[in-house]
């Protein structure tokens, strides 16, 4: 079992893309939605992803706060593109940038189709409090805000929020 400890912002300008060293293209979906986890009838989201030319199946137990149980296994990429026709909700697709800002590793998310517009960089950490350098490019910090969630994008998208959510 792997834990995941991250951090999520909103991002304010674009002068991250001059370090951005890498970009994948990715496409996911969820086989399980996001009233079934607000309810309490699951406790975790189940997700296939096509990262460029590789798939996963991903597994993330829904708890409050940075730190979360994650479980990713590879699949074949026929597989995945079937199992995406089968998932609830719309399929969110976005752009990740990497880019690398001191000793870590940002992965700057561009939406794309119902949710472009949308921009968030995360940071993955190996404890909860650590401390990293804050690129001037990150705004307001959106980890416990449950609509930046992509299970909650997939649900409903960037493009159906009001102004005051956007906010």
């Amino acid at each position: 079992m792997g834990i995941e400890i991250e951090r999520k912002f909103l991002v304010v300008s674009d002068a991250w893309r001059a370090a951005a060293h890498a970009v994948v293209p990715m496409a996911q979906g969820y086989l399980n939605d996001a009233a079934s986890i607000a309810s309490g009838a699951q406790n975790a989201s189940v997700r296939v992803r096509i990262e460029g030319d590789v798939a996963f199946l991903n597994i993330k137990s829904r708890e409050p706060g940075t730190t979360r149980q994650e479980f990713e296994l590879p699949l074949p990429v026929d597989d995945a593109q079937a199992l995406l026709k089968l998932c609830v909700g719309g399929l969110v697709e976005k752009r990740r940038h990497l880019v690398r800002q001191g000793v870590h590793l940002w992965e700057v998310d561009e939406f794309l189709g119902d949710n472009a517009g949308l921009v968030v960089a995360e940071i993955e950490l190996d404890d909860a409090d650590e401390a990293f350098d804050r690129p001037d490019w990150l705004g307001v910090e959106v980890t416990a805000h449950q609509r930046y969630f992509n299970l909650a994008l997939a649900a409903r998208p960037f493009s159906r929020w009001d102004a005051a959510e956007r906010g």
